[in-house]
């Protein structure tokens, strides 16, 4: 795929996600039972922690989380293009990222692309979208596809080479390929307290979109292209 691949074709993104409420103890009684349950199958881990201890990672998981920031770029000619969708209000940021894709991003040829994208990114925004009741786009709608017709890019996914045991973070990558990282300010394991505790989105954003910046600039990496310069990243 990489051979043919036009960056002009495919949209790089990256989520950030956060528990559903802000500690354990705010769940209502169905909820918190249901995570209790979560939680047993957590603790084969940490056989030591509560459920209680473990609900700082609720948020990585589609059916306790939720999304509040969906960051994304294109190129547009020498220009990386930057657009986020972000807030307090998930069903909202997810129907204008929906409709984005619907509008510029239905056809056989576009391409999203994400950091272990197959995984997380790209499922997670299907489910949320599910559970909101929005209508799949096409491009993130795997129902019925054959592999081949599924349009989806993981950076971390090409570092394998088959390999599927293994994991690289995109800050790892980023370092041995000598991309500036995007973990200046906060990493993913502080995201839930930045949001809820700290109620600072902005620098959710800000860390989320660094993150599509460090994406993009991996994959021209890999197709052995120069770096985007700072000056042609655009923020609209």
């Amino acid at each position: 795929m990489l051979n043919d691949l036009k960056l002009d074709n495919v949209l790089f993104l990256d989520i950030e996600t956060v528990s559903q409420v802000p500690s354990f103890g705010e769940l209502d009684e169905k909820f918190k039972y249901l995570w209790e349950k979560k939680a047993e199958l957590l603790k084969r881990n940490k056989p030591d922690s509560t459920a209680d201890q473990l609900y700082n990672s609720a948020g990585i998981y589609a059916e306790f989380g939720k999304i509040v920031c969906i960051s994304c770029g294109y190129m547009n000619g020498k220009e990386f293009r930057l657009k986020s969708f972000y807030g307090d209000d998930e069903k909202i940021l997810l129907e204008e990222f929906a409709d984005l894709l619907d509008k510029h991003y239905s056809n056989n040829y576009s391409l999203l692309c994400a950091h272990n994208g197959k995984e997380f990114d790209f499922p997670y925004i299907a489910r949320r979208m599910l559970v909101n009741g929005i209508k799949l786009p096409d491009i993130i709608n795997l129902a019925g596809k054959k592999p081949w017709e599924i349009r989806h890019l993981d950076t971390m996914e090409l570092w394998k080479f088959g390999d599927y045991k293994h994991y690289t973070s995109l800050e790892l990558l980023a370092a041995i390929f000598n991309i500036p990282t995007p973990k200046d300010d906060i990493d993913g394991s502080m995201v839930g307290h930045v949001y809820w505790v700290e109620k600072e989105l902005d620098r959710i954003v800000i860390y989320c979109q660094k993150d599509v910046v460090t994406i993009v600039q991996l994959l021209r990496r890999y197709l052995g292209m120069t770096l985007i310069s700072d000056t042609d990243i655009v923020i609209s």
